[in-house]
C-alpha cells in the first residue's frame, strides 16, 4: 500500500530547497560513475563501512584515507586507521575491504552486467560485508538509480506511514524484494527514481541530504 500522506510529504520537499540540494547530489553520483575503477572501489570500501555505522562517519574515512588507503595500506594499519576514526567494528572492515582488492576492476565488472539489480546480485554474493542493502547503496552512489536502499531510516519512514507492519532487525531476500517493490509503485507515483525517492526519505527521517 502507498501512503497518500508519505507521497505528499516527498511533494511538499519537492517545492523547496530540498528538491536542489537532492538534484545536486544526483549528478555527484552521475559524475563519479563516469570517473574510473579507483573511485568505484573507494566508494564500495564507503559501502562497506557504512553497514552497521553510519553514513557519516563513513564519509570521514573516505575523506581521510583516500582511494590510495584503501587500496595500499596493509590490513594492520587499516584496521588501526579505523579503529582510531571510531569505527565499531574495525577488524571486520579492514578484512573486508582488503578482500575487496581482489575487485579492483569493480567499474569493469559492474558495467558487464545489463541490469542493476543483476550487477546487485552479483555484489551480494560475491564482496563480502556487502548485502543488499550495501549493494544498492554502491550502485546508486556511482549513478544507477532503479535499485531502492532499504536502510533503518527509509524502513522507519515506510513503517510510520503505514506501508510496511514493523522496522525488521534483518531482511531476507524476498522480504528486501518485496518492499523494494513497494517503493516503485510510489516512486512511479511521484515521478521519480528510486534513487532520488530515496534521498527524499532519508531527509524526512534525518533532515539531512548525504549519500
Amino acid at each position: 500500500m502507498v501512503s497518500a500522506d508519505l507521497a505528499g510529504k516527498v511533494n511538499e520537499l519537492r517545492r523547496g530547497e530540498v528538491y536542489k540540494r537532492i538534484a545536486r547530489r544526483i549528478r555527484e553520483f552521475k559524475d563519479l560513475g563516469r570517473e574510473g575503477n579507483e573511485e568505484w572501489f573507494s566508494e564500495l570500501c564507503f559501502c562497506i563501512l557504512t553497514a552497521n555505522s553510519t553514513a557519516r562517519l563513513g564519509m570521514k574515512i573516505q575523506r581521510e584515507l583516500g582511494s590510495e588507503g584503501f587500496l595500499t595500506l596493509p590490513l594492520e594499519e587499516l584496521r588501526h586507521r579505523l579503529k582510531a576514526a571510531g569505527h565499531r567494528f574495525p577488524n571486520t572492515r579492514a578484512r573486508f575491504i582488503v578482500e575487496a582488492r581482489r575487485f579492483l576492476g569493480i567499474k569493469n565488472i559492474i558495467e558487464g552486467f545489463t541490469y542493476a539489480r543483476q550487477a546487485r546480485e552479483w555484489l551480494a554474493e560475491n564482496v563480502r560485508g556487502v548485502g543488499y542493502k550495501e549493494s544498492s547503496h554502491f550502485l546508486r552512489n556511482v549513478g544507477f538509480d532503479d535499485v531502492a536502499i532499504l536502510d533503518r531510516h527509509v524502513l522507519s519512514v515506510l513503517h510510520e506511514h503505514g506501508s510496511i507492519d514493523g522496522v525488521p532487525r534483518s531482511l531476507t531476500r524476498g522480504r528486501y524484494l518485496e518492499i523494494e517493490r513497494k517503493l516503485e509503485e510510489l516512486a512511479r507515483k511521484l515521478g521519480l527514481t528510486l534513487g532520488e525517492l530515496d534521498l527524499y526519505l532519508w531527509y524526512l527521517k534525518t533532515g539531512k541530504v548525504l549519500k
